[in-house]
């Protein structure tokens, strides 16, 4: 199994109760501002970064800790 990649600057992802638990609502799309360098659980990370509404625009600006291989790419272009 391929190491699973953390999260860059800039990418967009659909954040669900796959990447974590405390995400059992309404999925959200977030833009990752920044991935914490500090060391956590194996294949985990803290992100800090936007939620995004339909349009695109940031309406919050949140921290979030997720399992990598749950985080779901978004399919449309950053900006």
């Amino acid at each position: 199994m391929a190491e699973v990649q953390p999260p860059v600057s800039g990418q967009e992802f659909w954040i669900t109760r796959d990447a974590s638990v405390q995400f059992t609502g309404k999925r959200f799309l977030f833009r990752v501002i920044s991935v914490c360098p500090k060391p956590t659980y194996h294949r985990w990370a803290w992100l800090t970064g936007y939620v995004l509404n339909s349009q695109g625009s940031a309406t919050d600006k949140r921290e979030i800790f997720v399992q990598v291989a749950g985080l779901h790419p978004a399919r449309r272009l950053v900006r």
